[in-house]
This record gives structure tokens, C-alpha cells and sequence, in this order.
């Protein structure tokens, strides 16, 4: 799922092209997208749009007369801009924005249909869409802390709460954690005020660093390369591979469709952290650090 820095190169882009710009039309393709009744896609039509912001992982793409277009790109939603009126139908194209400038396409790739297009009068009903969390970047330590440690959970789960933290996700919060030095099973609240600063500082530092490599990689350019697995990563998508760090394995837990990668070495000094199936499933024979695997592996 795209998260801030993706979700910020998007806008960033999409704006350039479209802020100014009349929409001519919106042809939906799926109509299952469209997630909302009032105000109707034709009310848009003739519109100008004014700005385009991020609230959390949604993008909004604001017009006149106080009407807004959110966009929910979920795991498989991906944005493709086209200089001209795209007549023909884009492969998995889900709806087609078409502006003076060009046409902005949403896409999703499988067959699951998440994607969400809603239609919003005024701010009172785009302020609904906000699932609250704290905007991390530029944020306070004391803002952070009390987010953070709002509710007792794991930093993994914490991170990636909308309700806690916005933009962030399973990808960007492996790659914060392991900035951080910390276990994504530490439960937020048995932190040190050390601790906290420090997963503070990571949080803010990937973030921005990441933004600012992914606006590099754009240039003037659309977004053409969204993803959430990136060669530079250093924990995120590497199962197996050498941390960057210590060289030891990257280090995963499973549940469901998610997956968590880590490396136990730099984030909880030597010990894995036990794979819900995988632990259950051999319970004695699950090693339970670096040198145990090893020590496995070489038998």
C-alpha cells in the first residue's frame, strides 16, 4: 500500500498538472468504485481544481465550489497520467479524471476491488475521512509520546495505526524501526523517554529521507514506480538477505497476509521473535536466537 512519501510524490505530481486545470469529465469504468452518492460526479464536471493534499494514505484533489475527490489507493491502486483525453480504456483502469491538461487514470492491479473513489461536499464531511493520527513530520517529541503511548501496543502496531500515526504503514514502519534500533514486539508504553526520543528522530528522518529520494527519482516526471518494495531498503521485503548494518539475516513474522521483517540483531539483541506459525508448529524446536538458527542450519 502506498504510504506518506509515495502518497506525497503522488500529490505533489498530480497537482502540478491538474491545479488550474478544468475537469472536463470523470468516466467510471467500475462503477463499484465510486463509494459515495452526494455530491453526483456530475456536479464536478467544469470545475477547476484548486489544490490536491494528502489526509493519511487518501489523496484529495480539491475543486471549486467546496467539492472535493478523495482517492483510497489501498494495497493495488496506482495513478497513470496521460497528456490527452485516454479514449481507449487503460488495462485495470477503474475510473478516468479528465482535466483540460490531460487524464489522470486510476488503476488497480488482481482481482480484489479495494480502491475507493469518494465524492465530498465541504470540509466538515472531508474532515470525516480523517482517521486522526499524528502528521509525524514536524511533529513534537511530546506530541509523538503522547500518540505513541496513547493505548499499550506493540511499535509495530502502533506505528501503523491511523488512529495514532498518519501515512505510515507495514513498510515504512520496518524501516523506522530498525532506524530506531527497537523491537517491533516492544509494547509502546515500556519505552524509555530515551527510547521514544530515538524512535522520534527515525520516524521523522525515514520519512523525509525517503520523500526527498523519491521526489528525486520523479523529477518532473509521474510517479510510474510505486511501490512498497525498494532495493534500498534496508530491513522491509529482505527476508533472508544481510542486514546492512551487522550483516546477520533479516529476520520476518507472519500473520495473515502481513509480514513484519526485522533484524534480530540490531533490534532485539540476538533474540528472534517467534513466527506465530511457525513457532507454534515446531514449539521446542524453534530456535530462539541468531545462534540457534545457525547452529540449525549447519546441522
Amino acid at each position: 500500500m502506498p504510504e506518506l512519501p509515495d502518497v506525497t510524490v503522488y500529490c505533489e505530481s498530480i497537482a502540478r498538472r491538474v491545479v488550474g486545470a478544468k475537469l472536463i469529465d470523470v468516466r467510471l469504468d467500475h462503477p463499484f468504485v465510486l463509494r459515495s452518492v452526494d455530491p453526483p460526479l456530475s456536479e464536478f464536471r467544469g470545475l477547476r481544481a484548486t489544490a490536491v493534499e494528502r489526509i493519511g494514505k487518501r489523496i484529495v484533489i480539491r475543486f471549486e465550489r467546496d467539492l472535493s475527490l478523495v482517492v483510497h489507493l489501498m494495497i493495488a491502486g496506482r495513478f497513470q497520467w496521460t497528456d490527452v483525453d485516454a479514449r481507449t480504456k487503460p488495462r485495470k483502469g477503474l475510473v478516468a479524471f479528465v482535466f483540460e491538461s490531460g487524464t489522470l487514470v486510476l488503476t488497480e492491479a488482481g482481482s480484489k476491488r479495494r480502491a475507493s473513489l469518494v465524492a465530498v461536499r465541504g470540509d466538515d464531511e472531508l474532515a470525516r475521512l480523517d482517521r486522526g493520527g499524528l502528521e509525524p513530520i514536524g511533529s513534537t517529541l511530546a506530541a509523538f509520546t503522547e500518540a505513541l503511548t496513547r493505548e499499550n501496543r506493540t511499535l509495530k502496531r502502533a506505528l501503523t495505526d491511523p488512529r495514532l500515526f498518519s501515512g505510515i504503514g507495514n513498510a515504512y514502519s520496518d524501516e523506522i524501526l530498525h532506524a530506531a534500533r527497537l523491537s517491533p514486539m516492544r509494547l509502546s508504553r515500556a519505552l524509555t523517554p530515551d527510547e521514544i526520543a530515538r524512535l522520534h528522530a527515525a520516524t521523522i528522518t525515514t520519512l523525509v529521507s525517503w520523500t526527498d529520494r523519491l521526489r528525486r527519482e520523479t523529477g518532473d516526471a509521474f510517479p510510474t514506480k510505486v511501490t512498497a518494495f525498494r532495493p534500498d531498503m534496508a530491513v522491509h521485503g529482505k527476508y533472508g538477505q544481510p542486514c546492512p548494518v551487522c550483516g546477520h539475516p533479516v529476520q520476518r513474522i507472519v500473520w495473515a497476509e502481513n509480514e513484519c521483517n526485522y533484524c534480530a540483531a540490531c533490534q532485539n539483541e540476538g533474540r528472534l521473535l517467534a513466527d506465530r506459525a511457525l513457532s507454534r508448529l515446531l514449539k521446542d524446536d524453534w530456535p530462539r536466537t541468531l545462534d540457534e538458527l545457525e547452529e540449525g542450519r549447519s546441522r
